[in-house]
């Protein structure tokens, strides 16, 4: 049996990544259009799994795994309980289950603080996915905005890093990332922002130099988000010793390897949305 090259390897590997790609592209995207329970759907499948591969970064050795599980469980809750329409009680039954599961690792003796990272990384991207989408047509602009932005975000510092190259932007913990990369990826966040934004034509959004202005800012920010989910995925990795954080998705690995960058990004935006209806609130 003749082994392969490994420019055979790569081909191979690429392959098989644009046939997940493909695959699995119109069913998140199609969720996203649809909402509702199809979404809730949707997360209540995906939320466990990126859990689970969570749980698997921070204590690789299996030690900590059963400690982990309540997060699970909770985002299931979470996702059931919103799916009905009562969100309180689902925020209530994620918290009760929170707590739950760190007096289990107190107990036994584990590190309660990789759960508490676990719950704001996975169960706040979780709760701000659903949150953000909902079931209105603004909410369904918002995740395809979102999408929209953080690949734009990823392409951008691809293809600039490799062009332009420079100084490592987190050389121990994402050695291929660059700053160069980053101010293109951002750059390339803010176009994509502002393009779907346009096309979008908002009746209760009037498009003038002030909000494309904001617009572009505010999607910049959400594509520095995007590469400081990318580099703390990273980081949780190389700490793990591992590649990926599954093998799930063929030829990409894990979930959370293909959404890593969304997590921060899909939370910064509920937040912001969030303090903006609140400061609005207050001052009128």
């Amino acid at each position: 049996m003749n082994a392969h090259s490994p420019a055979e390897q790569k081909s191979s590997s690429l392959r098989l990544r644009v046939l997940s790609a493909l695959v699995l592209a119109p069913i998140v995207l199609g969720a996203v259009w649809l909402g509702g329970t199809v979404f809730i759907g949707l997360l209540i499948i995906v939320g466990p799994l990126m859990a689970l591969e969570w749980a698997n970064l921070a204590a690789p050795d299996g030690a900590a795994w059963r400690d982990q599980v309540g997060l699970t469980v909770g985002v299931i809750i979470y996702l059931l309980t919103l799916g009905v329409g009562d969100a309180g009680l689902a925020f209530a039954l994620l918290l009760t289950m929170l707590g739950l599961t760190l007096a289990m690792s107190i107990w036994r003796g584990t590190s309660s603080v990789q759960t508490l990272i676990g719950f704001a990384y996975v169960g706040g991207a979780v709760a701000a996915f659903a949150w953000l989408r909902g079931d209105s047509d603004i909410g369904r602009l918002t995740i395809i905005w979102l999408l929209g932005v953080v690949w734009a975000t990823d392409i951008g510092a691809y293809f600039v890093g490799r062009t332009i190259g420079g100084p490592k932007m987190a050389p121990k913990l994402s050695p291929n990332k660059t700053w160069s990369g980053l101010l293109g990826g951002m750059a390339s966040a803010a176009l994509v922002g502002i393009v779907i934004f346009v096309f979008a034509d908002l009746e209760s959004v009037a498009v003038t130099t002030t909000t494309v202005i904001a617009l572009a800012i505010f999607a910049g920010l959400v594509a520095l988000l995007s590469q400081a989910g990318d580099v703390f995925e990273s980081s949780m990795k190389r700490r793990a010793g591992v590649k990926d954080s599954g093998t799930i998705i063929p030829g990409h690995g894990g979930i959370l390897d293909r959404v890593d960058g969304l997590m921060f990004a899909a939370t910064f935006v509920a937040l912001v949305i969030i303090a903006t209806h609140y400061m609005v609130g207050w001052m009128s």
